[in-house]
């Protein structure tokens, strides 16, 4: 008898966009609901996976491989993911949708001008890249490549980090839980 398969988001967009931000009032939500979820956050599996990261293409394809592998898994052992990842490319992502099926996959674009990102700059990455530091800042020295078409898109500039998890969490509901957005109280879903 097969159980019950997982569920997987990925939530892409530039570097201090909000994504982990979002990622993590995301966990919150849905823990609050009785819903569990993992967070594969990008950050935390390179300090293991390439402990010295040099960002190249390569590793970046080997690296953005075995994330949408680990994701695979979980999902496919019942576990629901949330990739909290830049992904500079629509490749690395699309991968992972073909890897965890698009019927159990949503990718989420959390849009954000360059310049907003580059004022937030959480980890110093803009500041490095300007000063010659660092060579690999998507958006700025490696392309970010849009979505072409994300199945939510959420405008960071515009909109609070809790506004984003609500939408965010409405698509979920109504995707992954036939009916549960509209069993809900809608104070439960963001009041919206």
């Amino acid at each position: 008898m097969r159980g019950r398969r997982g569920w997987a988001i990925w939530i892409t967009g530039l570097p201090s966009s909000g994504k982990s931000t979002i990622a993590h009032l995301l966990v919150e939500k849905l823990s609050n609901m009785g819903i569990k979820v993992q967070v594969l956050e990008s950050d935390e599996l390179r300090r293991v996976l390439t402990p010295r990261p040099k960002y190249t293409e390569e590793e970046r394809d080997w690296f953005y491989n075995v994330m949408a592998w680990i994701g695979w898994l979980l999902v496919r052992n019942g576990v629901n993911v949330i990739f909290d990842a830049t992904a500079n490319r629509r490749a690395y992502r699309e991968r992972a949708r073909r890897l965890i099926g698009a019927d159990r996959f949503m990718e989420v674009y959390v849009r954000c001008p360059i310049r907003v990102c580059m004022e937030r700059d959480v980890k110093g990455i803009y500041k490095l890249a300007l000063e010659g530091k660092a060579s690999t800042v998507p958006g700025l020295q490696v392309p970010y490549e849009e979505p072409v078409k994300p199945d939510v898109v959420v405008d960071t500039d515009r909109m609070s980090p809790e506004e984003c998890a609500d939408v965010i969490l409405r698509h979920i509901l109504k995707r992954f839980y036939r009916g549960a957005s509209e069993a809900l109280g809608r104070d439960e879903v963001g009041g919206r």
